[in-house]
């Protein structure tokens, strides 16, 4: 067996973080790792956790999506 997809969650809604754990989670292939609310916590937290995947949410306050994507 292969290692879960490891997985970082980012939007700055609560909700909608917790549903998409949630959902993802249910499959064994799939970690969660992190969640964070906007984009310059998903810069810290892409380099501490080394997710192999940024799940990120386009328009947050602060740094959006799509500036995070570019730094």
């Amino acid at each position: 067996m292969s290692p879960p997809i490891r997985v970082l969650l980012v939007d700055d809604e609560p909700l909608v973080r917790r549903g998409l754990r949630a959902i993802l989670e249910s499959d064994p292939g799939i970690e969660v790792v992190g969640e964070a609310a906007d984009g310059a916590a998903a810069l810290t937290s892409t380099r501490s956790l080394s997710p192999d995947v940024v799940c990120m949410d386009v328009r947050m306050p602060g740094v959006d999506g799509i500036r995070a994507t570019e730094l």
